[in-house]
């Protein structure tokens, strides 16, 4: 019992010493590395006589707001289901996000935009980071009420950087296509998460499984965050895109796989449902699944026909996932997926990155013209035939699941050594599990150890990789 109240105010320590660290830190990485860029510096635009109305600011704001929506609005709504959980689920949802946008700044400066020392910012950065917050979320989804805010801002610590890491393999050495992130957000945010549940498995969370239920307006308020998805999805995945007739593109082929992903999630739900009833659970989340099989493809010519038949696959996929697959993740292979985080987006983005394998591979000059270069650049200059692009793409995929599995692992295990840090077996509640005060700092400091020595190599000496 002497021990109780130091244990208690170790607790107590953790999250706010954790933010205070954490934003210190960033706040100094900022202090020396990060710069505004050209569009952004008033020295710097004005120098080049550029007219305002030609700031990137214009074209890409937009889309970033749509994306900042479905961050911190979408996803932030569409996780309070659980009757018990939901102050915990917007609450942590905002944490975790704004801590990752701040930390997948620097994290993708580094492998993308530093020069001369310095990382320079401006809207698409902010886009970039909100991708890369957007993956955390996911994960968080696969272990909704079974860790703490602490432990959540671990996870993203360590995810963060990986997700860069991955980022930069596939897009900058592998040069695969995935403009809307079905390898680099939805599968790898997945099995990620998933991974992470595994090695969090508890037995002793079978006897709180009844408060993983969600009641009327729980439902109700999970619709919101799905409304707002669906809504702004094909924002999501033309933001990155390059302006013109692939961003164009990148709407519209998610605009119809939404629809198509919809009706088929509705005749599944009420088709496989208990006296022909929909299921709320298949509607929040399987409808959405669109968005996420066209991520890959989606500024790709894939015509509006493949765009509704990816839909609809994916939408089908989802729904069944829910209602067969998910017992069995849990039951067989002891994954305790609290969102289904696999069937919105795991398998919708595997799914996705083999339809961009197919769609690459029937790229020809003759489809696309001398939109070729925006979209394939190596094909259009000869250095690829479209088989090749396809190969990488399909090994972008593999990279993607053995980084998610890795990074997974290795953050499950790091906030579970040793056992005895967990405090009390809290699932889908307002207070969730806890670490020892002793424990939480190790696993920091083992963490920190990992990788934190490898951001200042990437630019430098790319081949460590």
């Amino acid at each position: 019992m002497a021990g109780s109240p130091r244990r208690t105010a170790g607790r107590r320590l953790q999250l706010p010493l954790l933010c205070l660290l954490l934003q210190g830190a960033t706040a100094i990485l900022f202090a020396v590395f990060v710069r505004y860029n050209h569009e952004t510096d008033a020295a710097l635009w004005h120098w080049h006589n550029h007219s305002n109305a030609d700031n990137e600011f214009y074209f890409r704001y937009p889309s970033f707001q749509d994306v900042h929506t479905m961050i911190f609005v979408g996803f932030g709504f569409l996780m309070v289901f659980l009757q018990r959980y939901g102050f915990s689920s917007v609450g942590f949802t905002f944490l975790s996000a704004a801590f990752a946008l701040q930390w997948s700044t620097l994290v993708q400066g580094f492998f993308h935009s530093f020069h001369h020392g310095h990382i320079y910012v401006g809207v698409e950065s902010m886009i970039n980071a909100d991708f890369c917050a957007g993956a955390v979320l996911i994960s968080f989804g696969a272990i909704l009420g079974k860790t703490g805010p602490a432990q959540l801002l671990l996870m993203a610590l360590l995810e963060v950087v990986l997700f860069g890491l991955n980022e930069f393999v596939l897009l900058s050495l592998l040069r695969v296509k995935d403009a809307g992130g079905s390898m680099t957000i939805h599968a790898f945010g997945a099995y990620f998460g998933l991974v992470l549940s595994r090695v969090l498995y508890r037995p002793q969370l079978e006897k709180s499984k009844h408060r993983q239920g969600s009641v009327y307006h729980s439902d109700l308020f999970a619709m919101i965050g799905t409304i707002f998805l669906w809504i702004f999805w094909p924002s999501f995945n033309s933001a990155p895109t390059a302006l013109g007739d692939g961003q164009h593109r990148s709407a519209l082929n998610t605009y119809y796989s939404l629809t198509a992903s919809t009706l088929s999630t509705f005749a599944l739900s009420a088709l496989v449902g208990r006296d022909g009833r929909l299921d709320m659970v298949h509607i929040q989340n399987a409808a959405l699944a669109g968005g996420v099989v066209v991520g890959t493809s989606a500024e790709m010519m894939l015509t509006p026909f493949g765009a509704l038949v990816a839909g609809f696959l994916a939408g089908t996929v989802s729904t069944l996932g829910y209602k067969f697959f998910t017992p069995t993740l849990e039951s067989k292979l002891k994954v305790q997926d609290t969102c289904g985080v696999h069937n919105l987006h795991g398998m919708p983005g595997v799914l996705g990155a083999l339809l961009g394998v197919l769609v690459a591979g029937l790229a020809t000059h003759e489809a696309y013209g001398d939109g070729l270069e925006s979209v394939f650049p190596l094909l259009a200059k000869g250095q690829r035939s479209a088989t090749s692009q396809a190969m990488h793409q399909l090994f972008g995929l593999f990279v993607t699941l053995i980084f998610a599995s890795v990074g997974g692992s290795l953050g499950g295990h790091l906030q579970v050594v040793p056992r005895r840090g967990w405090t009390r077996d809290a699932c889908s509640e307002g207070g969730p599990l806890s670490l020892s005060g002793l424990d939480f700092w190790s696993s920091l400091g083992l963490l920190w150890m990992v990788f934190g020595r490898s951001l200042g190599r990437t630019q430098a000496d790319p081949s460590w990789l």
